[in-house]
């Protein structure tokens, strides 16, 4: 698939405030249109950018709540109440009930954690899990990661004396549960600065106020900043503002001084030695939290993650990749089975948005089916499943379109649903599913602009090879952690050609290993094209073409700059 690529030129004022940044930080003056473009305008506020200081964290206390959340807590430690750590079945719920669990229990043992069977309970508070706690003599619960809608369960438990505080981030219902606490920045009548916290990163600041309420130092909650990155990474939220200083100090973590549990499973993924990023979280790490939850129960990726002791964290991290091989397999079928869905429809071009479903489909995998039909048809997306009379679904979205806003449009024929603006859950009686398939529709063809169902990549400057030097790519690092409202930066460079030793590679030679040299410089620049051997032929018959690309340490060349291509136009595109 071609892309069209899309530059927004620079102005004059734009382009006179970058040389003056650029002089002043002493760097390329296209890595300071970067920073303007991402509101970054001054030498203070580039520093704090590039050095994010754990200091600049929030108040936990401006958060709504924090101060009655804090002090139920204490009471409940106080009179040595039984607590439950509950959370969601996704990396984001694992690792925040993990972060809190693992905290509290250097101060407290009379403590537990629950997640909830994907299967057997579905998502979120379930009775199940009330019952649960009230038979092993729960007086508080800790939700994470969900619970802002679970108005009839929470009063459920209130009735049997169990108490709860919530730390959520999904948007909530006009009608709110009757917990003692909601800690979730998406309240309407919460005035936190930041808004866009993950369920871990709620559940972190729950715990920074409980530190800083009872006298405990920041330096005992430093080590679970591991578990923050890699929360902020699989749950794809925005990195920037308080998400950015979290994830950064998160990846030294990592990096340096990894968890039991999660050095097992860097290890399982062969990344033992190697600069752990977000990009590994997303593809290696988060994939295999994820499995557990996917194909059995969740707890065991919670299990791994409180794990102490390295050669039990092993093994449970080897039987859990082995979920997520299986995993792999069921996701493959499935896609393979949405994709020729997708073909037989015959409107399919005249729709806006996609929604199949089918009731053999696995559950658990949903989600990753919707996601990769949302990266190919470039549609917001909805994958349904059967379970009973009971249909389940996930949706996922493409940029800049609300798919929480479209999933709500149909709330009269949901039995529940949840999420925010790129990912939804939901569910809903199977004989309303192709109601709710065409109202979704008519709602995505009529709010969604046309440029939000085109591939588009956003290119943000023009290079020649002699520009990208050794100092610009070190300079270029120094804007990591990457993801949401922080991508990496994509480059374009015109008229390259093959330097002559250009070659398929990969399983099933669908890569291109590029040796390529640019008419303007004669540099020559390695670089890797995943997915596009289709242009092998054209780029080795010597003619020239433009790539778009990102600019990527070199493992085997001790971290020399190499190109990650993301797109190729030929002369015949």
């Amino acid at each position: 698939m071609h892309f069209k690529w899309k530059n927004t030129p620079t102005s004059e004022a734009e382009e006179s405030a970058a040389q003056t940044l650029a002089s002043k930080l002493n760097i390329a003056p296209v890595l300071a249109r970067l920073l303007l473009r991402r509101g970054i305008t001054t030498e203070s506020a580039a520093k704090r950018f590039f050095r994010p200081q754990l200091t600049d964290l929030i108040n936990p206390f401006l958060m709504k709540d924090m101060d009655l959340a804090v002090d139920r807590l204490n009471d409940a430690i106080g009179r040595k109440e039984r607590i439950l750590v509950y959370g969601d079945y996704d990396v984001d719920g694992c690792t925040a009930v993990a972060l809190v669990y693992k905290f509290l229990k250097q101060f407290y043992s009379n403590i537990d954690y629950y997640i909830p069977d994907r299967y057997d309970e579905g998502y979120g508070v379930s009775r199940k899990g009330v019952d649960y706690a009230k038979e092993t003599g729960v007086s508080l619960i800790i939700i994470l990661d969900c619970g802002i809608k679970a108005v009839d369960e929470i009063a459920y438990a209130k009735e049997k004396g169990i108490d709860f505080i919530i730390c959520d981030h999904h948007v909530p219902d006009e009608k709110m549960p009757p917990a003692v606490a909601i800690l979730n920045p998406k309240r309407p009548d919460d005035s936190y600065p930041f808004k866009h916290l993950c369920g871990c990163g709620v559940g972190f600041k729950f715990m920074q106020g409980f530190a800083r309420n009872n006298g405990i130092p920041f330096s005992q909650l430093q080590p679970l900043l591991d578990l923050c990155a890699v929360s902020i990474a699989a749950d794809l939220v925005p990195v920037e503002g308080e998400n950015r200083i979290l994830a950064y100090h998160g990846l030294r973590q990592l990096n340096q001084s990894p968890s039991t549990g999660l050095k097992a499973i860097i290890e399982v993924c062969g990344l033992l030695g190697r600069p752990i990023t977000m990009s590994e979280i997303i593809f290696k790490i988060g994939p295999r939290i994820n499995a557990s939850g996917r194909m059995e129960n969740g707890k065991k990726s919670v299990d791994l993650l409180v794990e102490k002791d390295y050669a039990t964290a092993i093994q449970v991290s080897e039987h859990i990749n082995e979920y997520n091989e299986q995993r792999k397999d069921i996701d493959k079928q499935m896609t393979e089975e949405a994709n020729n869905i997708v073909a037989r429809l015959d409107t399919q071009r005249h729709h806006t948005s996609i929604v199949i479903y089918d009731e053999n489909w696995k559950k658990g995998i949903v989600g990753i089916v919707a996601s990769r039909l949302t990266e190919l048809y470039f549609r917001p997306t909805v994958v349904i499943t059967r379970d009973g009379d009971v249909a389940t679904g996930s949706a996922r979205s493409v940029a800049g379109f609300d798919v929480y806003a479209a999933i709500k449009s149909c709330r009269d024929l949901l039995l529940n649903f949840g999420g925010h603006t790129y990912a939804c859950g939901l569910t809903m009686k199977w004989e309303n599913v192709k109601e709710f398939q065409r109202r979704f529709q008519k709602y995505v063809d009529f709010h969604i602009m046309p440029e939000q169902t085109e591939p588009i990549l956003e290119i943000d400057a023009y290079l020649e090879f002699r520009d990208i030097t050794k100092k610009l790519h070190s300079d270029l690092k120094k804007f990591a952690p990457f993801g949401p409202k922080n991508p990496k930066p994509l480059f374009v460079t015109e008229d390259v050609y093959d330097f002559g030793t250009s070659k398929v590679v990969g399983r099933q030679q669908e890569h291109i290993k590029l040796e390529l040299v640019d008419s303007k410089s004669n540099n020559v620049m390695n670089g890797i094209a995943f997915g596009q051997s289709g242009a092998a032929r054209y780029i080795k018959s010597r003619r020239s073409f433009d790539i778009a690309y990102t600019i990527e340490d070199n493992v085997y060349r001790h971290g020399a700059p190499q190109l990650q291509i993301e797109d190729i136009h030929t002369v015949n595109d």
